[in-house]
């Protein structure tokens, strides 16, 4: 089989591109959406008392901008490729430096205490292009977060920056 034209890119990670990983479980509780308004500075009290939350028409306190809940963390999982907190398949040469190219939230429903999201993701692109560092592999990730009625109530795009 021919080596592809990428000077990095491996063959591994051009099969990645639009695979699914495995689905990861998130909960959403009262306790860390405080804690993460709190973290962030967020000040306003739909955060933090629930009757506020209610009469601003929230069914609990809802989730601030930038939190998609905790990960429920399993220890027999292992990680199946793209998804959260993954960087993906190995470039073909070392490319032994990451840098967060950053990440894009979509919201299409209200999140609050009591949710319980599951995200699979994806590599979505991946390509190659040369900067003042040298290559750079760039990739893309999509997860998407579906709440326990099956609907999707948000979608994550980041970038991270192999060089």
């Amino acid at each position: 089989m021919p080596e592809n034209e990428y000077e990095y890119i491996s063959d591994e990670m051009l099969a990645a591109v639009g695979k699914e990983g495995s689905p990861t479980t998130f909960e959403v509780d009262k306790t860390m959406i405080r804690m993460f308004a709190r973290a962030v500075g967020y000040t306003d009290p739909v955060y933090y008392d629930e009757k506020a939350a209610q009469a601003a028409g929230y069914r609990s306190l809802p989730c601030p901008p930038g939190y998609l809940g905790t990960p429920v963390f399993n220890p027999k999982r292992e990680s199946s490729g793209p998804g959260p907190m993954s960087f993906g398949p190995a470039p073909k040469k070392p490319l032994t430096r990451l840098l967060n190219g950053g990440t894009q939230l979509e919201f299409f429903g209200d999140i609050c205490a009591g949710d319980v999201l599951t995200s699979t993701g994806h590599l979505a692109e991946i390509a190659e292009t040369k900067g003042s560092l040298g290559t750079m592999v760039v990739m893309t990730n999509k997860s998407v977060y579906k709440n326990q009625d099956g609907e999707v109530v948000a979608i994550s795009t980041g970038t991270v920056l192999r060089y």
